[in-house]
């Protein structure tokens, strides 16, 4: 039965120790950070249309409002113009019947319907302008391409995933402090990371700390940005942070 008991406990001692390894120790001023995309999200079509040009591909990059994908949109801007048509036809119908009313020479209802009628086109003429104006895909910010789902010349449906796309002008760094630097650690502070892949390092700062923490590892997600514009960093990238840790925090 001894014998167990110290089987169990010298194994109990190593997970203890295993565990203690995983979280990083709390004066070690070293962490190590990821590159994140401030913004990445996944393009859609708004309308059902055939793509009649992609104007880029993997890895380009594209300002904001810029066109990405355009439509051939001959349908819609044909349905626009006929919307137009009966918008100016219901006008001039309301307009004739507003004369006619000083006359008396028409009732209240036919004044209603024309009104009525009037209303409606300007709504479809409204709906038809937003559909033209879904005829190109168009940056929603500077970034750059991830991937492309689509070709041209393919038919598409509306919110069918067409382009991912991320802002690489605004990169930010993710990493987990271990929960001891709560003393000291608040927005703002300034440190440096070197990343791995250009071996260079670059002046960062805290922009904002994580509400939970982790119960096991005691650490805490927090998120800063590298200071100024570096062409070279590309989401993804990793490395190394280094904090100036306070002397009496």
């Amino acid at each position: 039965m001894k014998r167990i008991t110290y089987i169990l406990i010298a194994i109990l001692s190593f997970s203890v120790s295993a565990f203690s390894a995983d979280a990083p120790p709390p004066d070690n001023p070293n962490i190590r950070v990821l590159l994140i995309p401030l913004v990445e999200t996944v393009l859609s079509s708004e309308i059902a249309a055939r793509i009649e040009k992609i104007t880029v591909r993997i890895g380009d990059r594209f300002k904001h409002g810029q066109d990405l994908i355009v439509f051939d949109c001959d349908m819609y801007h044909a349905q626009l113009r006929k919307s137009k048509a009966e918008l100016d036809e219901a006008h001039k119908t309301l307009e004739v019947n507003q004369r006619l009313d000083k006359l008396q020479s028409v009732s209240q209802l036919e004044i209603s319907v024309s009104k009525a009628r009037a209303e409606g086109a300007a709504a479809d003429v409204s709906l038809r302008k937003t559909q033209v104006n879904k005829c190109s895909l168009k940056a929603p910010f500077t970034g750059r391409v991830v991937k492309v789902r689509a070709n041209s010349y393919e038919y598409v449906s509306p919110g069918q995933p067409l382009l991912e796309v991320l802002d690489d002008i605004h990169l930010n760094l993710q990493l987990y402090v271990p929960s001891k630097w709560l003393k000291w650690l608040k927005k703002d502070v300034k440190f440096s990371v070197r990343i791995d892949e250009t071996g260079k390092d670059y002046p960062a700062r805290v922009t904002s700390l994580g509400a939970r923490l982790d119960p096991v590892s005691q650490t805490l997600e927090i998120r800063s940005e590298i200071e100024g514009q570096h062409p070279e960093l590309l989401a993804g990238m990793s490395g190394t942070a280094h904090f100036t840790i306070p002397e009496n925090p």
